[in-house]
């Protein structure tokens, strides 16, 4: 029993994929062994979503408390409409777009660290006085005009390949991708070790604010693909469909083994903890529970996950 304690604490992201595991089986049972692939292929394709826009705030939470991005929903329906307008439903004009929904996932990321770093505001702060004001410029730029993805982009969004999304399949090749980034680079390990002291990563020669303009910058770029990627999913961009991202961001981060006190974070646990939050709503919705019992049922099983995961020690 020790041993396997000890495996586990070694492994926090585990406890994600046991628990969206046993989701799916109960959502199987539930539903009485049919639509057993269909939920699983509709779990991979929302969720390579979630992953995404948690990747990067799985960075800034790693660089320690107070470290968090709440600008994530207006960023995503701001590159969304940026990513939409400049595709203007044509085909030729898919990377020109996703490279604009990029670009301004990236302004907003460095615009987060200029508050931060400029007017010495606290990240959460920052993040959140930002976040209005990149929601008004989405009001205005995108007028409340739904545009139409390209056929090309909706087709490749949408794609499936034996069952399984093709968004999916790069889903797991940029977390692979950037778990090595984590573990194998500077840049990493300087996240690492801001997280866990910055006064002592700064008297060890990491360059702390280079690392957190990178981090933001990082957040921000994460949140522009998303928002091209769901606005090309779901028909277009509006200005609300980020709105689910903010917490579930948060809630994916978490309960995949990263650190809310920083210093650790683990890539692994982020496609856990999205198929997991999926497929907790899909059976709750198969059992028929309302509304409001949902939200309460869902915030108390992700606490009881969290604290299986063996919680948070103190600093």
């Amino acid at each position: 029993m020790t041993r396997f304690s000890t495996w586990t604490s070694d492994r926090p992201w585990l406890w994600s994929w046991v628990g969206a595991l046993l989701l799916w089986l109960a959502v199987v049972v539930i539903a009485s062994g049919e639509g057993a692939g269909q939920v699983l292929t509709a779990a991979l394709s929302f969720g390579v979503f979630c992953v995404v826009v948690a990747i990067g705030q799985m960075f800034v939470i790693a660089m320690g408390p107070g470290n968090i991005d709440l600008s994530i929903p207006a960023n995503i329906a701001l590159s969304g409409s940026v990513g939409m307008i400049v595709m203007a439903g044509q085909d030729g004009m898919i990377l020109p777009g996703l490279a604009a929904a990029l670009a301004c996932g990236l302004a907003v990321g460095i615009a987060n660290w200029a508050l931060i770093r400029g007017f010495a505001m606290p990240p959460i702060i920052a993040t959140l006085s930002s976040s209005l004001v990149f929601q008004s410029v989405a009001i205005a730029y995108g007028r409340g005009l739904r545009i139409s993805p390209p056929d090309g982009f909706a087709a490749f969004t949408t794609a499936q390949v034996a069952g399984v999304p093709v968004m999916a399949a790069g889903g797991f090749i940029l977390a692979a991708i950037m778990a090595v980034v984590l573990q194998r680079t500077i840049y990493g390990r300087s996240v690492l070790a801001v997280g866990q002291n910055p006064r002592a990563a700064h008297l060890a020669g990491v360059k702390v604010e280079r690392t957190r303009f990178v981090t933001y910058t990082l957040s921000g770029g994460f949140a522009g693909l998303a928002g091209a990627l769901m606005a090309g999913y779901f028909g277009g961009a509006s200005l609300d469909m980020g709105k689910d991202y903010l917490l579930n961001s948060i809630a994916v981060v978490v309960i995949g083994g990263t650190s809310v006190a920083g210093g650790r974070a683990n890539l692994p646990g982020l496609w856990g903890a999205a198929l997991f939050l999926f497929l907790l709503v899909t059976m709750l919705n198969a059992l028929g529970t309302g509304t409001g019992l949902r939200l309460v049922l869902t915030g108390l099983i992700i606490i009881a996950v969290i604290v299986a995961a063996g919680g948070e020690k103190t600093r």
